[in-house]
């Protein structure tokens, strides 16, 4: 079934279902309405010849440049030309399809004052599979992400590329390939195409969908390894995080409890110290904690998916154009940065837990690096190495950019959010963040090899899935190959499904 587009009901999870899973997309027929009355109102606006910024004016440092009518015609052709600006790599596809659909979705507002068959043509483009060639760099994300946008404006006139059934080819023959004729722009319809914070949104919804899901993982690994150091269970028990308060660090606490359901942890069967490392005890509040920052993140992207970022705005009700700022990505690019600090975080969490299962006067009992032949043998002494080149990139990518602003057009935009910058950086930050995770899940499976106990359903059943992966490492092989299958199966989210099935949901 289409997902539609109004303006307001656009989730997370929605649009990683358009962007990742291209699940069709329609335009809600009041939102249709809505395009048509403010294109009117604009219409009438131009014909009296009344001063709007990006329709009748230049833009930045140009915006008291007045154009003729004549020049009113063909400015957003070169508006789009001079903004096609980026550098570099493209885009991933489900980035650019996540971009285009929240456009579609701040359209959908009739607020922005383009023709309606720039919208539908976006719209048949998600639907018929047109993906525009769009550098990943060269947004600062204000005016939006005017570079990379002005790389999906370039299809409105025929021109730029795309990719169309595998292929790359010019944005023309993509567009004719598929069926969709070419809208060409006239005036207002590039500025309304490009001038929103759409990509880095998308790419931090994304981002989000996926973070949760290895927030969960984590707290998967971490039971494994509390299973093989034989720890304390009290800090996990509920009703300690609910007196707190934190939600996250309740929501915590009762999946890693989840996963040892069952088990000899739980059953009181195995003998455990009074009081366990920060890294084993504090678990629930810190993963908890980036469970909560996700949380607060996820509320503004949302917002921002279902908000008019744009500028001008036009209000047909009051016959009134409004400049602003509504394209500023910082309400984004702030979150997310926490978000990204707090992957950091759990990843040094997971990794204190690692040195842990590794390290013989800590690991009460566990053969030194979780080989039996040590000396001839290592282990897995190189594994926590490269969990750690992978952290220490973590913490140089943590640094925020919101706070980074570098002024631009003669001062005129001498503000910006770097958003761009967040959002490549936390992708960066998350697949570093697989790799540590992967490391601790085999190790964890390696220590509990060497145990004689009932680990709980949950944790049997992730165990499971890493073998079937990876084998338990009797003598020593080269350990890239499973730190990469690792690394893998987490981003994949096969563990998750596997113990979801096991115990239930981890929420």
């Amino acid at each position: 079934m289409a997902i539609v587009l109004d303006g307001s009901r656009l989730t997370v999870e929605k649009l990683v279902r358009i962007a990742r899973d291209h699940e069709p997309v329609e335009l809600h027929p009041d939102a249709l309405a809505r395009l048509r009355a403010c294109r009117a109102m604009l219409e009438r606006k131009i014909a009296a010849h009344e001063i709007m910024y990006g329709v009748n004016t230049g833009i930045g440092e140009f915006s008291e440049v007045v154009l003729t009518d004549e020049q009113v015609q063909q400015f957003q052709r070169y508006l789009i030309y001079n903004h096609s600006a980026g550098i570099g790599d493209p885009a991933p596809e489900e980035y650019v399809r996540g971009a285009m659909a929240g456009r579609i979705n701040v359209h959908a507002h009739g607020n922005s004052g383009c023709r309606p068959e720039i919208t539908l043509t976006l719209m048949e483009m998600l639907n018929r599979g047109v993906t525009p060639f769009v550098c990943q760099k060269g947004s600062v994300g204000a005016c939006g992400d005017l570079a990379p946008m002005s790389q999906i404006a370039l299809l409105m006139l025929g021109e730029g590329q795309a990719w169309y059934k595998g292929e790359l080819m010019p944005g023309g023959e993509a567009l004719r390939r598929a069926g969709i004729a070419v809208p060409g722009l006239q005036a207002r319809d590039g500025l309304a195409t490009i001038n929103g914070s759409n990509l880095l949104t998308a790419m931090s919804a994304i981002a989000l969908y996926d973070i949760d899901r290895w927030l969960r993982q984590a707290e998967i690994a971490c039971a494994m390894s509390l299973a093989a150091l034989h720890a304390n269970l009290k800090p996990y028990d509920v009703r300690l995080h609910q007196a707190r308060g934190f939600q996250g660090a309740v929501r915590s606490a009762r999946s890693i409890l989840k996963c040892l359901e069952g088990g000899d942890l739980q059953t009181g069967k195995l003998k455990s110290k009074v009081q366990d490392a920060y890294s084993m005890r504090s678990s629930p509040q810190v993963i908890g904690a980036a469970h909560d920052a996700v949380a607060w993140a996820k509320s503004q992207v949302e917002i921002e998916l279902n908000g008019v970022g744009d500028n001008p705005i036009f209000l047909p009700e009051h016959e009134l154009t409004l400049t602003g700022a509504n394209f500023q990505g910082t309400p984004v690019s702030l979150p997310m940065d926490m978000v990204g600090s707090a992957v950091t975080m759990v990843s040094v969490l997971s990794e204190r837990r690692l040195n842990r299962l590794l390290n013989p006067a800590l690991s009460v009992g566990l053969p030194a690096f979780l080989t039996k032949g040590a000396g001839m043998f290592s282990g897995l002494m190189l594994s926590q190495y490269t969990a750690d080149t992978l952290i220490v990139e973590q913490r140089i990518l943590s640094a925020p950019a919101a706070c980074a602003s570098i002024p631009a057009a003669a001062d005129q935009e001498d503000f910006v959010s770097m958003g761009m910058n967040t959002a490549l950086k936390n992708a960066q930050i998350l697949d570093n963040a697989h790799g540590v995770l992967g490391i601790e899940f085999m190790a964890a499976a390696q220590a509990l090899d060497f145990r004689d106990l009932a680990p709980g359903r949950g944790v049997e059943a992730a165990k499971a899935v890493v073998r079937r992966h990876v084998d338990h490492l009797d003598i020593d092989r080269p350990l890239y190959p499973d730190h990469t299958a690792m690394k893998a199966l987490v981003r994949a989210g096969e563990i998750l499904a596997a113990v979801e099935a096991a115990v239930g949901v981890l929420a």
